[in-house]
């Protein structure tokens, strides 16, 4: 007996209703970045690896998934090579090309490769697959969606701003309540230097970016790990501890940070963004939290960072993002400033699917199902099918003359509200009869009135 195929961990089949599901999530995402006056971009599924690699730090550069040279890769690859490369010189050697990890950095290549056909500043969405090689687990994939929003050639916060409110839009539409967490790269900065300890931001960041995965005892232990004296480790657990209302941490910080000029600048960038948006007209409904302790592990943030967390279900950042002043200029580009957001489409959908927000008009499919009793009858329903059709409603004829009984199990399976009978008698009166499959309740009517019944 042949063994059942199966599909790689960290991915999943989507069936009929789950597509339905996703649909509603990819076309509220697209009609909320079109209010905003953003355009649609799609980029390869892969990429060059020299794109790739350096741009997420070195864990990132693990978690890539890398596509072997066609033909014989093996080709240029001696013995020593294999005793004495590390494992990712050995890849770039096999391998020229890999998977995107995630939209930004193509997004980046592509601002590059085609900026003399961009009026600045470029606003882009982009809605597609992303591929991590990470441990699935619950809420985690190997492949995913994200839909990106991101802003290039532009300074402003107030683009900080309208991403937040983008954010708090989507979410209302979703009914789904979160809070929106707001750092700044800069803050994290000056808290470097404030412990003497600006060479290490890249490890202190990834370090406490993990603090509400791991713990503070084990963030602490991974800083030591680092190399991050003692004295530089108690000077951190006031600050990634601090609380209060946000007014009450932003005086504190400019306070510890008083003599940091970097440090400073970015508590004036989260002060703007959060005070903007507390005078919104109509109100915010999500909550914003200035919040220390994000990181966004990233290495190519620079300002302001984002990151979203669902209140009523346990899942990680649902949406995240930041400022990235510096990444077209690793392909060439400097002085290009950019800040985006991406929305986790598949932790959306696990919330949405938990939560139950689904409105009903997502799942509902056929509408009306013509049973089909014989040819004759078939080419009878066919005319009224059309004229369904292109008044909106979702209909389909049952495809063979099998008996009633199971063309009705099938539209009680699909979960279809009506079904249309027509027999001899119909056929002369030039009627049908439209059955309710909730109620039972049959009627004898005009292909008119049936429309007007179901449209």
């Amino acid at each position: 007996m042949a063994q059942k195929p199966s599909i790689p961990k960290g991915t999943r089949d989507f069936g009929p209703l789950e597509m339905a599901r996703r649909n509603y999530i990819f076309d509220t995402i697209r009609s909320v970045y079109a209010l905003y006056g953003f355009q649609q971009i799609e980029t390869p599924a892969m990429e060059n690896l020299s794109t790739l690699m350096g741009k997420y730090g070195e864990e990132g550069d693990k978690l890539l998934f890398k596509i072997l040279n066609s033909g014989d890769f093996m080709r240029d690859v001696t013995e020593e090579n294999i005793r004495q490369d590390s494992t990712n010189r050995l890849a770039t050697r096999l391998c020229e090309k890999g998977l995107r990890y995630d939209l930004t950095v193509p997004f980046a290549r592509y601002v590059v490769q085609h900026r003399e056909e961009l009026t600045l500043p470029f606003r882009r969405f982009q809605i597609q697959p992303v591929w991590r090689a990470d441990r699935p687990q619950k809420g985690r994939y190997r492949e995913f969606y994200q839909c990106d929003a991101d802003v290039v050639g532009s300074d402003s916060l107030l683009n900080e701003v309208e991403l937040m409110q983008i954010v708090d839009t989507v979410f209302q539409r979703f009914g789904i309540r979160v809070c929106i967490k707001i750092n700044n790269r800069k803050i994290l900065s000056g808290i470097a230097e404030m412990i003497g300890q600006a060479d290490k931001i890249v490890d202190i960041t990834v370090a406490i970016d993990k603090l509400d995965k791991i713990g503070l005892d084990n963030v602490n232990a991974e800083l030591r790990e680092n190399g991050l004296p003692e004295e530089a480790i108690q000077k951190l657990q006031p600050i990634i501890q601090l609380s209060g209302t946000n007014d009450e941490k932003l005086a504190t910080m400019r306070e510890v940070l008083k003599d940091s000029e970097t440090g400073l600048k970015g508590i004036e960038e989260v002060a703007f963004v959060l005070s903007t948006l507390g005078s919104v007209v109509g109100g915010f409904a999500a909550d914003v939290e200035f919040d220390l302790t994000l990181a966004r592990g990233l290495n190519y943030y620079t300002g302001c960072i984002f990151e979203v967390k669902a209140l009523d279900v346990e899942i990680g950042s649902i949406t995240g993002g930041g400022r990235y002043d510096n990444l077209t200029g690793i392909f060439g580009m400097p002085g290009l400033s950019g800040v985006g957001i991406s929305f986790g489409a598949d932790r959306i959908y696990d919330v949405l699917n938990q939560l139950d927000l689904y409105p009903q008009t997502v799942t509902s499919q056929t509408q009306l199902l013509f049973i089909n009793f014989g040819e004759a009858e078939a080419a009878y329903c066919l005319p009224i099918l059309a004229k369904a059709r292109q008044a909106g409603i979702r209909c389909e004829i049952y495809p063979d003359a099998v008996k009633m009984k199971k063309q009705m199990q099938y539209a009680n399976q699909k979960q279809v509200p009506f079904v249309a009978l027509v027999g001899e008698n119909e056929m002369k009166e030039g009627k049908l009869t439209l059955k309710n499959m909730e109620t039972g309740q049959q009627q004898l009517l005009t292909p008119e009135e049936l429309l007007q019944q179901i449209g």
